[in-house]
């Protein structure tokens, strides 16, 4: 049986699946804060509850992995721990703790006509998420989705299928016992690669699509859907070492961004360093780069200074490796730097470390991206790190959300008027 043949034959289930989502959207929109707080507590308790069961499933994801030959950095993003799954049912209470958006008052005026207008937020209704190899996000993004008051369709991939399973399962459970639909969380990976194809077409099922992953994943999903996307770039972060820069603080800066671990959207992947930085500066960021066996993939100016590094190609500067390598260049300028960025980033996350103020205003004023940053880690770059809770993904788009999205930014708005007769002349 070909491909369409398989997807023919099991279009009317696919779709059961996604009016099943549809329909109880419709309940979970009128739910209030107490009873979406309730099924997050009692997703937080059963994923806690079934911790044996995850890892048992998590374990044949990792076992296929290995036998495909999938990274050590891939690997550890699939992981999932007994001290993993505490994190993930404790992200879940944290979403709990957090302001539900729904209802929330964006503004609003009486006319003079008497008419009472009135802009609140409102739940897309069912948001669908595209993801490889990341079990957590199941859960963050189910967690998210329902305290904003959105069912949550979920393609996780053949990598992480065990694993998703269990998780789906176990969060429908959870809100079984709460009293809202099941459906509220569903998984598509039955169906397979022809399953997030047709999710993509799903235009009056699915209200957004959210794609989570690497360059190739998501531009296939932004590019192929019918379905409006809220795009999540790939990340190729940036970290400018300036003249004036802390020799300690530049190298635990790079460091952090580039080792803390290696595998995720905000981790540093090019090194950009002015050209006259202070000798102890430039030792003490490559000689921490060397200790924590980091290869350094370098422009010509720099491979002058180290001989022994490695030789940057055109094609490393646009590369997310998600592994311990750095491409690194040295640049006459701030504006140099500037305009490296502006060429190559994804607009996901850049950070300069400087003690010039004057340099780092202009730094933040002209770099495009969707979180800037001055003497900071881009490891920071993180709903949770932000104070929004477990989050959706990072949006590096400029329409509706950007930068880290948090509950917030899963809403819509719709406009209330309250009038006492009034006709339009």
């Amino acid at each position: 049986m070909t491909v369409t043949d398989t997807t023919e034959f099991a279009r009317d289930k696919f779709f059961e699946k996604l009016q099943a989502a549809r329909s109880a959207s419709r309940t979970l929109a009128t739910a209030t804060t107490a009873q979406k707080n309730s099924a997050l507590e009692h997703i937080a308790a059963q994923l806690e509850r079934d911790t044996q069961t995850i890892i048992a499933a998590n374990a044949e994801d990792l076992e296929r992995g290995r036998a495909s030959g999938m990274s050590e950095y891939m690997l550890d993003r699939l992981l999932l721990t007994e001290d993993r799954i505490r994190a993930l049912a404790a992200a879940v209470r944290d979403v709990v703790a957090l302001p539900d958006p729904v209802g929330t008052v964006v503004r609003g005026s009486t006319l003079a006509n008497g008419l009472d207008i009135t802009q609140v937020r409102v739940p897309f209704g069912v948001i669908g998420a595209i993801y490889e190899a990341r079990p957590n996000v199941t859960v963050d993004i189910a967690a998210l989705a329902l305290k904003s008051g959105n069912c949550a369709v979920l393609r996780g991939g053949s990598a992480a299928a065990s694993s998703n399973q269990v998780l789906v399962a176990s969060m429908q459970q959870a809100l079984r016992a709460s009293g809202l639909p099941s459906e509220c969380a569903i998984s598509i990976d039955e169906f397979g690669r022809a399953g997030a194809e047709q999710l993509m077409k799903a235009r009056g099922f699915v209200d957004v699509l959210i794609p989570r992953g690497g360059a190739e994943l998501i531009q296939n999903v932004v590019t192929s859907s019918t379905v409006p996307v809220i795009e999540t770039g790939a990340g190729v972060v940036h970290v400018f070492v300036d003249a004036s820069a802390d020799s300690i603080m530049a190298r635990d800066i790079v460091i952090n961004a580039k080792t803390h671990r290696p595998s995720v959207c905000n981790a540093a992947e090019t090194l950009l360093v002015h050209k006259d930085v202070a000798d102890e500066v430039f030792t003490a960021v490559f000689d921490a780069l060397a200790s924590n066996t980091v290869e350094v993939r370098a422009d010509d100016a720099l491979r002058a200074r180290i001989p022994n590094l490695g030789k940057v190609e055109q094609s490393d500067w646009s590369t997310e490796y998600h592994s311990l390598i750095l491409s690194a260049k040295i640049v006459d300028s701030v504006e140099e730097a500037i305009e490296h960025i502006a060429e190559y980033s994804t607009h996901h996350t850049e950070t300069i470390v400087t003690n010039d103020f004057a340099n780092a205003e202009k730094f933040l004023s002209e770099v495009d991206s969707a979180v800037v940053m001055v003497n900071a880690s881009t490891r920071f770059t993180d709903g949770g790190e932000f104070g929004f809770g477990a989050e959706v993904g990072i949006s590096t788009q400029k329409l509706h959300a950007r930068g880290p999205m948090g509950l917030p930014e899963l809403t819509s708005t719709k406009w209330i008027v309250r009038g006492t007769g009034q006709v339009r002349t």
